[in-house]
């Protein structure tokens, strides 16, 4: 516990008198750093680099090394941002980002032009000052360099054993910017009982931004029984994924278009019938409008990001008609299929939910 004379600081307090503590030894690894780098014991160690010594040896992460030596190699350009930190007027995280500033734009760089920025503004405001700084400096080097990015841009997909896709990739900033504006709307909270975590709900809102609110054009094959969710049933299959549960399949034949294909015994195609459109375009305008957003109680999903949903499934002979179909979200509608959820519509036509662990009445005593 850190004392004052005989009074003990408040805790936040502390943290700040702490982290004023820690950019100064930041600062002298910083200075260690450039001495370091210039002995060349890295090299006869057997290392690539002074960063990936640092890196290794002090165990920390690739950025805390790079601003290490970056700020030691501009520490002469930078006296009077050095100064500001051991006043504490700015953070040994502001030094970084002009460090690296000074290194992109070269002889150029003018310390005095971002020390009052970096005294006005947050670390994380102030590194895109900087940008702006850059740009001004040199317009045709920055375009040069955003390009680079986008050029180096990468997306990766892997189907892995359980049959979950794996998305790993790097996007420009720009073609970023683009994704998170798409994302961010779609990954708002539908209402107070979603608990999903940011992750979960930006992966939601990934799928609903592809199928841009209609049902995918994606082909699954699947037997009546499996329509049906009949015991002893085999799994659907579709292109680009291992095989896919019954209840998944009524899912998304619950708003598609179904196609009859026979196959003889040995896999060869017998019969294709023409396209049945369960829920029909005219039909869905109407849905849309009467209902005009995701029905489940407190979610305000837009109609266009919606499925038609059978209240009675049409498997089970329910009707394709407005009384029987109501708008639900991506979320909601597995919920409903692969989550056990009921929907009863009430006299007064709303929608009520039903848990899947609810029940009602007491169980049957023994006789």
């Amino acid at each position: 516990m850190l004392h004052i004379g005989s009074s003990e600081l408040p805790v936040g307090d502390q943290m700040v008198h702490h982290q004023a503590r820690i950019d100064m030894l930041q600062l002298e690894q910083s200075r260690l750093a450039a001495e370091f780098q210039a002995s060349g014991q890295w090299d006869l160690e057997g290392f690539n680099s002074a960063y990936d010594w640092i890196r290794i040896n002090c165990k920390v992460p690739g950025h805390v090394a790079g601003n290490y030596l970056a700020v030691g190699a501009h520490m002469a350009q930078l006296g009077q941002s050095v100064q500001a930190v051991l006043k504490d007027e700015i953070s040994f995280a502001h030094l970084a980002v002009m460090a690296h500033t000074a290194e992109a734009v070269g002889k150029a760089f003018d310390e005095t032009k971002l020390l009052p920025l970096a005294k006005e503004h947050s670390p994380g405001q102030f590194y895109f000052k900087c940008l702006h700084y850059r740009h001004s400096m040199d317009a045709k080097k920055y375009a040069q360099e955003q390009n680079d990015l986008e050029t180096n841009h990468h997306l990766t997909l892997t189907t892995v054993e359980s049959g979950h896709l794996l998305i790993n990739g790097v996007l420009d900033p720009v073609g970023g910017a683009a994704v998170r504006a798409a994302l961010e709307p779609l990954a708002r909270k539908s209402g107070e009982h979603d608990d999903r975590r940011m992750p979960q709900r930006y992966a939601d809102a990934l799928v609903e931004m592809a199928s841009a609110g209609k049902p995918a054009n994606i082909q699954v094959t699947a037997t009546i029984e499996t329509l049906k969710g009949l015991a002893g049933a085999a799994a659907g299959e579709m292109e680009f994924s291992l095989p896919v549960s019954a209840v998944a399949v009524q899912r998304m034949a619950c708003d598609c278009s179904v196609t009859r294909i026979l196959l003889s015994q040995e896999s060869l195609v017998m019969d294709v019938g023409r396209a049945k459109r369960i829920v029909s375009a005219p039909l869905k305008r109407a849905l849309k409008t009467r209902d005009g957003h995701c029905k489940w109680p407190g979610c305000e999903r837009s109609a266009s990001r919606c499925d038609g949903h059978h209240l009675w499934s049409w498997i089970e002979g329910g009707p394709t008609d407005l009384d029987n179909l109501v708008l639900l979200c991506r979320r909601h509608h597995r919920m409903v299929h692969e989550g056990g959820w009921q929907l009863i519509k009430t006299e007064d036509r709303q929608i009520m939910t039903i848990a899947p662990t609810v029940t009602f009445g007491l169980p049957r005593g023994p006789d």
